[in-house]
């Protein structure tokens, strides 16, 4: 099934929420049934509080968007077990036009594979090895089943057997003289209406005789063979087809690839067209973590359109969006940050200089004259408020001021009441461990090759900060150290008096080129700073064109 998921960025904050879940809701109200709202980070406290305000779910918690082969495989999977022939096999292989079968145990786990080319060595053997035409491995009741027979005397027609075909289209002194070249109680003798050769046949106990044509069996060949212990099947077909098919009723067990190339269905589809390119197999088996067979994927299957694509919002950087977004088709992009996104081919990119991705969103139901539910209107208000600090940011515009009285209005909400409730409903600092605080809402950033990270944390007042203040500072380090950035900052900032602390973890010739005022070491006070996309992000990349 097709889907479109609506999806901000990692460590989402509450505009990436908010705008995901209204933008889904205007697609859908759009033309785009499949649209659907996802997140592939935690929500914290304050996007709790805000969700459940407005009455409305969270997102879809979507941790990795990378193509696996349970995407694309074919769980439906046409088998067969071991015991079934080699004419049955073909047959469906025949009927459903397909040219490799697994062949599983009872359990599902997969036996092997057999396919067309391994088949015909049954039954077009080299001309090299003629003795191989007239071997047949079956049970007497294959034998009689794959020839669509009757079986008139059943003589052990169970037991799976090493047989010889021997076809009586010659007089009855040469016949006898053929039979005594071979074990009689091994010998398969496919017969027309010769009565003289199915009477020596049976006298000789051979192992069975097949009358084909769909001719009658004489009361006293049946009588005889009885007696004899020899098994008698009267064959529909001609006596050269009875003998083509009669090889193919050996189970397709004796004829099985044993060495094969399966898939977990978890596995990455870009492992597998590796792997798969180079196998001369069309058709591997998908295996679950208990080795069951539950699909099966074929080299046609690998090149299949991935159905599922991303439209992002409140971001437009690779390195923040969901793992495996570079692998599939983003179809759109809503934001209101710097463009850091190249495409393979031209797609839909709203991008405004706002104070929030939710203003955007609003602005696209109030643009198509689209009527914005309650819930909705709750939900982009508080993305909103969030991401301009209730329009008190300097990135706000005035359209995030028009766009928030509309959103007052149709939510019924009172906007500075709902802000101090709002930013009362969760302190990061106090509910989270400082490893988890510093990456709650983080952002990675790539300037003049130089990876690095910055994260925000919005409290009232800085209280929290200085109690933890050693926790937090030295969670900072590690998580540079972890993921090899040049330097991770972090800035906490104060709703309330508008300021912000700035926290840096990186080498000491750059936090020397740092001006703001430097309060401990690694700390600095940032007056009237509270954007990090407007003011710090761009005062960070100044400075580190400055170190290099």
């Amino acid at each position: 099934m097709r889907e479109v998921l609506v999806i901000g960025h990692r460590n989402p904050d509450t505009d990436s929420i908010c705008s995901a879940i209204g933008y889904a809701e205007f697609k859908r109200r759009t033309g785009l049934p499949e649209a659907v709202a996802a997140r592939c980070g935690d929500t914290n406290e304050r996007i709790d509080f805000v969700l459940s305000t407005f009455q409305t779910p969270a997102p879809r918690f979507v941790a990795d968007i990378s193509p696996r082969i349970r995407d694309v495989m074919r769980s439906d999977v046409v088998s067969v077990s071991p015991r079934t022939t080699v004419a049955e096999a073909l047959g469906i292989m025949d009927e459903k036009d397909i040219r490799v079968l697994p062949v599983l145990r009872e359990d599902r786990t997969c036996n092997g594979l057999i396919s067309v080319y391994k088949m015909s060595k049954i039954l077009f053997p080299t001309p090299n090895r003629p003795f191989d035409s007239r071997r047949v491995r079956a049970t007497v009741r294959n034998l009689s089943r794959t020839l669509t027979g009757e079986l008139i005397v059943a003589v052990r027609p169970d037991q799976e057997e090493d047989l010889i075909l021997m076809v009586g289209a010659m007089t009855a002194s040469s016949f006898s003289e053929r039979l005594s070249s071979y074990p009689s109680e091994k010998i398969v003798v496919v017969v027309g209406d010769r009565l003289d050769i199915q009477a020596l046949a049976i006298r000789e106990r051979v192992r069975v005789v097949v009358i084909t044509g769909g001719l009658p069996a004489e009361a006293n060949v049946i009588e005889e063979a009885k007696k004899n212990g020899v098994s008698l099947i009267i064959s529909p077909h001609d006596s050269a087809t009875t003998a083509l098919l009669s090889r193919s009723s050996i189970t397709v067990e004796h004829v099985l690839h044993e060495k094969f190339l399966s898939f977990r269905e978890d596995e990455m589809l870009s492992d597998a067209r590796l792997m798969a390119s180079s196998s001369s197999f069309q058709a591997f088996p998908v295996i679950d973590q208990n080795k069951h067979t539950v699909g099966i994927l074929t080299k046609t299957d690998l090149l299949k359109p991935f159905d599922r694509k991303l439209i992002l919002v409140d971001h437009n950087e690779l390195s923040q969006a969901i793992q495996g977004a570079d692998q599939v088709e983003i179809l759109e992009v809503v934001d209101h940050h710097r463009i850091g996104l190249t495409t393979p081919q031209p797609i839909l990119f709203r991008n405004e200089p706002v104070g929030s991705t939710s203003t955007i969103v609003a602005d696209c139901f109030l643009s198509h004259n689209i009527e914005i539910p309650w819930n909705i209107a709750g939900l982009l208000l508080a993305g909103l408020i969030s991401d301009t600090l209730n329009l008190t940011s300097p990135t706000t515009t005035k359209k995030d001021s028009d766009v928030l009285a509309i959103l007052e209005k149709r939510a019924n909400v009172n906007a500075r009441e709902f802000t101090e409730k709002l930013f009362a409903s969760g302190s990061v600092l106090i509910s989270k461990p400082g490893s988890q605080a510093i990456t709650t809402d983080c952002k990675e950033y790539v300037e003049q090759e130089r990876r690095f990270s910055v994260a925000q944390i919005e409290e009232l007042g800085f209280d929290q900060f200085w109690k933890r203040k050693t926790e937090v500072c030295e969670a900072l380090k590690e998580y540079k150290e972890q993921n090899s950035y040049f330097f991770s900052a972090l800035l906490v900032t104060d709703v309330v008096r508008q300021k912000s602390l700035l926290v840096v973890a990186g080498p000491e010739h750059f936090l020397r080129l740092m001006g703001y005022p430097e309060i401990e070491s690694g700390i600095f006070e940032l007056k009237e700073v509270v954007s990090r996309k407007k003011q710090l992000l761009p005062y960070l990349s100044h400075t580190l064109r400055r170190h290099l």
